[in-house]
C-alpha cells in the first residue's frame, strides 16, 4: 500500500463536519498503523486564486512527467477538488493516483458552472469516495461517476446524566443552512414549558446570519432559556453533552449529519428533518425511523426540504416529546441501546484504506482527461 497524502482546504477554520471527518480518519489511519501526511491546501476553496490552483497541482504532481513505485496517493477534500478540474485532469494524464473525497456535492443552486468543475473534477479523478449514501445518489442522478461510500465513525461517549427541565442541543455552526431560526421560533412557540437549550457552533462563519439568530433568540424573550455558547471542543463540548437530553439538526440539506451520531453516542435521541442526509446518521445504528415511535433513537422530523418552513411542525413535536414523560423515556432508552452497536472511526479508516487499495491494484485507474 502506498502512502496517503490528505489534502485539505485551508480556509474552512470552524469545526465543520468535513474537518472533523478528515481529523478523525487520520486518527483511525494512524491507530492501525497507516498514516497519511495531511496538506492544508490555502486559498479561498472552492474559489482559489491560479496560484493557489497551480500548488495544488504540483501537490498532485501533475506538472512531474515520471512516475515513481512509492508515490503518494492523494486523496483531495471535495471543496478542493471542484475549484481545480484542470489540476485534477493534468493528475490524471500523468498517471498519478488521486481520489477525491465528497462530504456534500456542489448544491444544485450553486449555478451551470460550478456543477461543471464538480462533473470534470470528478471524472478525472482515479475514483470517487462519499462520506454518506446521500451524497452518492447525488453524484449518481448527476451522472457522474458511481462512488464507493465510506461512512463516518464515532468515538465512544460517556452515557448523558441529562438536566430537570430537559436541555435540548444544536450542535452546528450557526449558518443559514442550518436553519437555526427556524429551531428559535419554534421554541418560541412553547414557552408556556420547562426547558432550557443551547446553540452550541460557530459564530464566526456567517456573523450575520449569527446576529440574526441572536436577536431571534431576544425578539422571542428566549434570553434566560437558549444560550449561544459559540465553537466549544474538549471538556467544555463534553460538559454540554452531559446536561443535553435531545438534540436538534434540522438543516435544509445535510449529506450525513455526524452531530447526530455523536449524540447517539451519548445515549442522546435526536430530531433531524426528513429527506435529508442526517437521517442515514439516525440509522446507522440499524435502527429505523418513523414519526417518533417510543422505541427509536430519535424522529425525522416532517418538513419539507429547502424553502421557508413554519415553524408549528417543529414545535409540535417538541411539545410532545415534552409534555409526555414515556416519549422521552422510549426515546432515551432507545438511543442508549444505539450507542453500543455505532462503528468506530477505525471501521472508516479501514473501509477507506480498502478502497484505495482496490484502486492501486487496477481497479480505479485514472480516467483519460
Amino acid at each position: 500500500m502506498r502512502p496517503l497524502r490528505l489534502l485539505v482546504p485551508g480556509n474552512i477554520r470552524h469545526s465543520s463536519g468535513g474537518n472533523v471527518y478528515n481529523a478523525c480518519l487520520v486518527a483511525g489511519l494512524q491507530a492501525l498503523g497507516a498514516g497519511a501526511e495531511v496538506i492544508a491546501v490555502e486559498g479561498t476553496w472552492p474559489d482559489a486564486g491560479a496560484h493557489e490552483r497551480r500548488r495544488l497541482g504540483a501537490l498532485l504532481g501533475a506538472w512531474d512527467p515520471e512516475t515513481h513505485p512509492g508515490q503518494p496517493v492523494a486523496i483531495v477534500d471535495g471543496l478542493v477538488a471542484v475549484g481545480a478540474p484542470d489540476e485534477l485532469e493534468f493528475a490524471a494524464k500523468a498517471g498519478r493516483q488521486t481520489w477525491v473525497l465528497v462530504h456534500m456535492p456542489v448544491p444544485e443552486d450553486a449555478g451551470t458552472q460550478a456543477l461543471e468543475r464538480e462533473a470534470r473534477s470528478l471524472r478525472a479523478a482515479t475514483g470517487v469516495i462519499c462520506t454518506s449514501t446521500s451524497a452518492a445518489n447525488v453524484l449518481l442522478k448527476r451522472g457522474l461517476p458511481q462512488a464507493r461510500v465510506v461512512l463516518p465513525g464515532v468515538e465512544p461517549a460517556p452515557l448523558a446524566a441529562g438536566s430537570t427541565p430537559p436541555h435540548l442541543a444544536v450542535v452546528a455552526a450557526l449558518l443559514p443552512n442550518k436553519d437555526q431560526l427556524l429551531t428559535v421560533e419554534a421554541l418560541g412557540r412553547i414557552r408556556d414549558l420547562d426547558w432550557t437549550a443551547s446553540f452550541v457552533g460557530s459564530d464566526r462563519a456567517d456573523p450575520l446570519y449569527a446576529q440574526a439568530v441572536q436577536a431571534a433568540v431576544a425578539g422571542n424573550g428566549l434570553q434566560e432559556r437558549v444560550w449561544l455558547t459559540g465553537e466549544l471542543t474538549g471538556e467544555p463540548l463534553e460538559a454540554q453533552w452531559a446536561r443535553t437530553d435531545l438534540t436538534l439538526l434540522v438543516s435544509r440539506t445535510e449529506a450525513f449529519g455526524m452531530a447526530v451520531t455523536e449524540s447517539l453516542a451519548h445515549g442522546i435521541p435526536a430530531l433531524v428533518r426528513a429527506g435529508t442526509g442526517a437521517v442515514e446518521a439516525l440509522t446507522l445504528a440499524g435502527l429505523e425511523t418513523s414519526d417518533g415511535g417510543p422505541r427509536l433513537p430519535g424522529a425525522a422530523v416532517p418538513l419539507p426540504v429547502g424553502g421557508q418552513e413554519s415553524p408549528g411542525r417543529l414545535a409540535a413535536v417538541l411539545r410532545r416529546w415534552l409534555g409526555d414523560a414515556r416519549v422521552r423515556e422510549g426515546w432515551r432508552a432507545a438511543a442508549a441501546e444505539a450507542r453500543q452497536d455505532l462503528p468506530g472511526w477505525s471501521s472508516t479508516a479501514q473501509a477507506l484504506l480498502a478502497v484505495v487499495a482496490a484502486g492501486d491494484r487496477g481497479n480505479g485507474q485514472p480516467r483519460p482527461a
